[in-house]
């Protein structure tokens, strides 16, 4: 019998320091607290497991926070945790954040051996000076130290996060950022190109309330999104969704399936789930957690079949492959046309979606390079 897949996220509340443009859920914590927060965490997983024996875990994801702040104790005993509780796939893909001021050579072994078999490091910027701004812990000679400490390790499958829209950053700057990363040997096989979002809450959106924020003009981060595509492109690294660009064969398999709404399970404060059409998520206080980790479910929705259509369409056209007309109409009996038809026919009028079929000879609708500027705008549209 075929095993329904499951990913699995796994959230590391703690950072050494918060950046100043950071909203997630994250803050300096005691080696007591992390020890205190581990328990709970193992106490969650295997307390909750038992209702997914029959389910195939096919991905692993560490976020934070910075999960490269556990020892390679813990994040072994974290693994162990895992394949004690669940079906993980031999072939699974394991992912944990490294931020660069936080690992050696020698740690990103032990994490190897544990299993964890992708990184994700945030560079951000070759620029010290934008780093400092961003207000990160590592230079980008830190950097480049966990760059070949990683490689050292054997890890084979490697995403470095690059921003742009930063303070003080030009597009000179971001090219000089752009050539350095592709100067990195090996390359790595994946790329996350995210433009800076002042989020309400952080030291930044306080900056820009003052009118201390200098960031670039609209113009020009225009133009940093069109050079990091195209410069991307020719180094072989291809688009498959808005943000993240990978070599052949390295697609993140965790965060697309995100976007083609393949179950989900969180676990740690905050972390959100998706499971048979429900959505859920953990509460976000560390005390109540640490007292309680098996009951700190705070929401829950039931999604209705409308729901359940809305997110295909908003999360699916994030995928630059887009949606599939014939798994549209054969997870919901209705055709795409037949429940977004005059939607559709709109935004193809105006240049935003194309249709097009694959060789297979399956039809899909998907976003125009046009379209994928204005791509909230498109999606918005398909929210009754």
């Amino acid at each position: 019998m075929n095993q329904k897949e499951l990913e699995i996220y796994i959230h590391i509340p703690f950072c050494i320091k918060k950046c100043s443009y950071c909203d997630f859920l994250s803050a300096p914590a005691t080696e007591q607290t992390v020890e205190s927060y581990m328990a709970a965490l193992f106490a969650e997983i295997e307390g909750k497991s038992g209702k997914y024996r029959d389910r195939r875990v096919v991905s692993v994801f560490i976020g934070g926070g910075t999960p490269s702040r556990l020892t390679g104790e813990q994040m072994g005993k974290l693994m162990a945790c895992i394949r004690r509780h669940f079906s993980l796939d031999p072939a699974a893909e394991i992912t944990t954040e490294v931020n660069p001021g936080t690992v050696s050579e020698e740690k990103l072994r032990t994490f190897r051996k544990a299993g964890i078999n992708r990184l994700s490091i945030g560079m951000q910027s070759a620029q010290d000076e934008e780093l400092r701004e961003l207000g990160r812990i590592h230079d980008f000679a830190r950097f480049l130290e966990a760059y070949e400490a990683a490689v050292q390790a054997g890890y084979t499958n490697i995403n470095v996060d690059v921003m742009s829209g930063l303070p003080g950053q030009t597009l000179e700057s971001l090219r000089d950022t752009l050539g350095k990363l592709l100067a990195l040997r090996p390359m790595p096989q994946h790329v996350s190109a995210y433009s800076l979002i002042v989020e309400e809450g952080t030291p930044f959106a306080r900056m820009a309330e003052r009118g201390e924020l200098q960031l670039p003009e609209e113009d020009t981060e225009r133009a940093m999104y069109e050079e990091t595509r195209e410069i991307l492109a020719k180094y072989g690294f291809h688009r498959y969704e808005i943000s993240n660009y990978a070599r052949d064969g390295y697609e993140c398999l965790h965060n697309v399936g995100y976007w083609i709404r393949r179950d989900y399970l969180g676990f740690g404060i905050g972390a959100a789930s998706l499971v048979d059409n429900v959505r859920f998520q953990n509460g976000r206080d560390l005390i109540t957690y640490l007292e309680n980790p098996q009951d700190c479910r705070e929401e829950e929705q039931v999604l209705t079949e409308q729901e359940q259509m809305e997110e295909t369409m908003f999360l699916g056209l994030r995928l630059i492959r887009g949606i599939s007309y014939e798994q549209f109409e054969k997870q919901y009996g209705r055709s795409l046309p037949e429940v977004y038809g005059p939607v559709i026919t709109q935004n193809i009028a105006d240049g935003l979606l194309r249709e097009y079929t694959e060789e297979s000879g399956e039809r899909f609708l998907a976003l125009t390079e046009k379209g994928l500027d204005v791509s909230n705008y498109v999606m918005a549209q398909f929210l009754f």
